[in-house]
């Protein structure tokens, strides 16, 4: 999968507003290049939700396990879930795991290697074994932004 696929796959979803990060948007310069998927139907990025996804072109300070200074390498962070997290990491956020795994280890997934013990989930260059995988915890997270999104919309209405 390339960046561009994943995009128009999750840019494709109703509600989803993809952002790009870019100089002179307000956003941090290390984020620039680097793209956030929200459920925001209304088009604007919200002041207190986390993104439901993210894919990043670089290593960030503290998060450099996998390596994403190697050409032409990205990683796409999805925040699916603590079924889909215990499912395919292995163990409960928060947790530690029970098999060593390579943060850089391409087209796996695997517990984010910062944010992993809050329950996202990280594939480095999704191929072949994982596109598809990655596809279903896109839409799981996707599912699981909006059902917040609705909640929090109904509360106000109260």
């Amino acid at each position: 999968m390339t960046i561009d696929e994943i995009i128009g796959f999750t840019d494709g979803l109703d509600g989803v507003l993809t952002f790009r990060s870019e100089p002179g948007d307000g956003s941090p310069e290390v984020s620039w290049g680097d793209t956030f998927f929200y459920y925001s139907p209304d088009g604007v990025v919200p002041a207190a939700t986390q993104p439901f996804a993210t894919i990043v072109t670089k290593n960030y300070p503290g998060d450099e396990a996998s390596r994403l200074d190697r050409p032409d390498t990205f990683r796409v962070n999805i925040s699916a879930g603590k079924e889909a997290f215990i499912r395919w990491a292995g163990h409960a956020p928060r947790e530690p795991a029970t098999v060593e795994v390579d943060p850089g280890a391409a087209d796996t997934v695997i517990a984010h290697p910062v944010y992993g013990a809050v329950g996202w989930l990280a594939v480095v260059n999704p191929g072949p074994r994982t596109e598809e995988t990655t596809r279903e915890l896109l839409h799981e997270a996707y599912r699981l932004a909006r059902s917040r999104h609705e909640r929090r919309a109904g509360a106000n209405q109260r």
